[in-house]
């Protein structure tokens, strides 16, 4: 199985990403892995010829690890810090040669075998250039691990990081365990393990390769589907070879060829599937760009708009005549309407790609409304609405991210600022049963109770909400997630069409 795994998992990379020089350092690893696991299943099965099987045998781990090491200079990618030098490839080139030629001759490494009884272990005794042999094993992957270590701590990408993270436990895990079982306690005589280094090369090559696919964490989909789906067809063609009677022969037969189909069209459908998200991810990437890009653009003349506005609104500007300063409080309203809007699609964008951190802290509640609620006064002037704060409570202290705690706030206060005709808007801070609450009330165009439940869902605006041309069916669910992000409630209530609404945010008192 071992054997088979590596193989597969070396034709995949191989056939995935081939003009890669990484991959094709890596392939050749796989291919001399894969050579030492085949000499390890010879030499324990054969009685005769045996010291010079057993020479093959530990002649290949001498690729293995100078093939890793010329590997770390590569993964993910060279580092101009850890450059790879022509004098480091011939180095590793020489050495290897010269530890290749000196184990391969009978006396250096190994000397003799014995095999007193068939299906005992066999003994092998060592020569007195083993321990340089092993020497150079250990080296050799202690200076590629060492690499691979250095690189995570100056690479800044996050995803090829990760990527080092799985190269470094896999290799480390395996070649320690390894040198221990096939290196160190043969050594001491105890050869009953000799085995188990050629297995554990599965756990080397998995993480490997599943950082190097695709370089994504959902990849593992594609990898795993077409690792089962080959270890199937060898199996049953396996069995459709040493099947002997004609009937089940037919059977096998048939079933293989079924399950080759399906098999086919599994890995085809997961591939896909996992090109669709690389291209839905890119583009959701590209949008997010494009937003804070054309959000920045936009808010600043906007923001020097209202900058302008509100001089001439406080009497800052001088005194101008009562149609100017009406014309001025509408510029200052309509700024700040196209200010939410921005802000509102900015983080809905940012909420898709999951770009949303909270920063929590104590919030003095009362003191946050009051300031927030201050500058929708002109915006209810405009419609003759009467606006009022009551603050029932001073510094009533809760846990969340004041920012969004007062565009959530704000985006309430406009949405009852538009929606209501007569009358007035209230904002209210109070504390009732334990809990410091948030109050807006308005008198306006009210909720029908039938569509109070999907108030809050994306893009959802029901009749009334149709009155406002710049809404966006943002708002109320942005303030729900936000809300919600912090610990707390949020919910609205009204008695019906016509009879107002109050939308209430409800915190644990800090």
């Amino acid at each position: 199985m071992s054997i088979v795994m590596n193989t597969i998992l070396g034709i995949l990379i191989f056939s995935k990403r081939r003009d890669e020089f990484a991959n094709k350092l890596y392939v050749v690893n796989i291919a001399c892995v894969v050579w030492w696991s085949v000499m390890i299943v010879i030499y324990r099965d054969i009685h005769t010829h045996l010291l010079p099987w057993a020479l093959w045998l530990y002649t290949t781990p001498t690729f293995i690890g100078s093939t890793f090491l010329y590997f770390s200079f590569f993964f993910p990618e060279e580092h101009p810090r850890i450059p790879f030098h022509q004098l480091y490839k011939w180095a590793i080139i020489l050495c290897n040669i010269g530890v290749f030629v000196i184990t391969l001759i009978p006396g250096n490494i190994i000397v003799s075998i014995d095999d007193n009884l068939p299906g005992s272990e066999k003994i092998i005794h060592f020569g007195p250039w083993y321990p340089l042999y092993a020497l150079y094993i250990g080296v050799f992957f202690g200076l590629g691990l060492i690499i691979l270590a250095r690189k995570l701590f100056l690479l800044q990408d996050k995803t090829k990081k990760r990527q080092l993270e799985y190269l470094l436990w896999g290799y480390l895990i395996a070649s320690t365990l390894a040198m221990f079982t096939n290196l160190t306690l043969p050594y001491l005589n105890i050869f009953a393990f000799q085995w188990l280094g050629q297995v554990l090369t599965v756990f080397m090559v998995l993480p490997v390769t599943y950082a190097i696919f695709k370089h994504r964490l959902f990849d593992v989909k594609v990898i795993t589907a077409e690792l089962m789906t080959v270890t199937l067809w060898m199996f049953l063609l396996g069995r459709l070879l040493l099947d002997t009677d004609a009937h089940g022969f037919l059977l096998d037969g048939a079933l293989f060829l079924v399950v080759l189909v399906i098999g086919l069209l599994l890995i085809r459908s997961v591939d896909k599937e996992v090109e669709q998200r690389e291209r839905i991810e890119k583009l959701s990437t590209e949008k997010s760009e494009f937003m804070t890009f054309a959000s920045h653009e936009i808010r600043n003349p906007i923001t020097a708009m209202r900058g302008y506005a509100s001089l001439m609104v406080d009497g800052t500007a001088g005194e101008i005549p009562p149609q100017a300063k009406d014309a001025a409080e509408k510029i200052l309203v309509i700024g700040d309407t196209v200010l939410a809007l921005i802000s509102q699609f900015l983080n809905q964008s940012k909420l898709e790609l999951g770009q949303i951190a909270y920063n929590i802290s104590t919030v003095d509640l009362g003191k946050a409304v009051a300031s927030m609620a201050e500058g929708f006064e002109p915006h209810a002037r405009q419609k003759d609405l009467t606006f009022a704060t009551h603050i029932d409570y001073q510094n009533l202290q809760v846990q969340a991210d004041e920012a969004k705690l007062r565009e959530v706030v704000g985006n309430l206060i406009d949405n009852s600022i538009k929606y209501t005709k007569e009358g007035g808007v209230t904002a209210t801070v109070e504390k009732r049963n334990g809990m410091a609450r948030v109050v807006i009330a308005d008198t306006g165009v009210g909720i029908p109770q039938e569509t109070i439940p999907y108030l809050f869902q994306k893009f959802s605006r029901t009749d009334a909400q149709k009155m406002n041309l710049f809404g966006t069916g943002l708002g109320l669910y942005l303030a729900k997630t936000f809300i919600e992000g912090m610990g707390g409630k949020i919910w609205a209530e009204s008695e019906g069409k016509d009879k107002g609404s109050r939308f209430i945010i409800e915190f644990h008192v800090a």
